[in-house]
């Protein structure tokens, strides 16, 4: 089996390897922007995806990536995984349809709640215990799907059309811009900013470049959150107008 995935602080990158080890240790996971995935994904039939999910949705930067490579997909047998901070609905769903379209097969779903990574908003912040406790849970929950997929009846989370109608009602009609497009709302401020360039290096769009010692944003943003989350001086914002509180998985490990 094949890992693909894509993460912002952590989250999904550590969920899929956990999910591998449980599975097939031989497994190995990578993410969408390691130039040997083409070449992965071409030689294996079965693959897990794992990915944050971003107003009940996928985000732009994977949607993409799957578009752009629609031809790899047809009879790929898929599972999916996908984290979030707090309402499911149809999250894995959302792939497992696009995915169709390609020829690939999806043979089930995993929702798994994971700490909240959007920095600077105070919504879904929890106790750094809280945070821990999401971790061993969602370790459990994986642990328990690897035993239904290998008993031949997966997870079903995020599969179906009444996963479909809630993920719809629920949250994707109300924000149904907020990832048709990439984001021009990072800000980053001159006065906070030393020009380090760690969120130039991070950037999986190349969104960032440092000119005359100042980080300055561009309008290409996925709003993976790394930038914000890492940034040493807390310059960086995205929804809101400071930085609340820095999550990275690392932190609740």
């Amino acid at each position: 089996m094949l890992g693909i995935y894509f993460s912002g602080t952590g989250n999904s990158k550590y969920c899929i390897e956990k999910f591998l080890q449980e599975y097939d240790m031989t497994s190995k996971a990578f993410s969408i922007e390691d130039k040997q995935l083409l070449h992965q994904i071409s030689q294996h039939k079965d693959i897990v995806f794992s990915y944050p999910t971003q107003y009940s949705n996928i985000p732009k930067i994977l949607k993409d990536f799957i578009i752009n490579h629609q031809n790899l997909w047809k009879d790929k047998r898929v599972f999916i995984i996908t984290t979030m901070g707090l309402f499911s609905g149809d999250r894995a769903g959302i792939l497992a349809r696009l995915l169709k379209k390609y020829g690939a097969v999806t043979i089930g779903g995993l929702h798994l709640k994971m700490p909240d990574s959007i920095a600077d908003e105070k919504a879904l912040k929890k106790t750094l215990e809280s945070n821990k406790k999401l971790i061993t849970n969602a370790e459990q929950k994986i642990k328990h799907a690897v035993r239904k997929i290998q008993d031949g009846t997966p997870p079903q989370d995020g599969i179906g059309i009444f996963h479909h109608i809630a993920g719809l009602f629920g949250q994707r009609l109300y924000f149904i811009n907020k990832t048709k497009y990439y984001s021009d709302k990072l800000k980053i401020s001159a006065d906070k900013c030393i020009g380090c360039g760690k969120c130039v290096s991070l950037c999986c769009l190349k969104n960032i470049v440092v000119k005359n010692g100042v980080a300055i944003p561009g309008n290409q943003c996925t709003m993976c959150y790394r930038c914000v989350n890492n940034c040493p001086k807390q310059a960086i914002t995205l929804l809101g107008k400071r930085v609340i509180e820095q999550s990275k998985i690392e932190k609740y490990l």
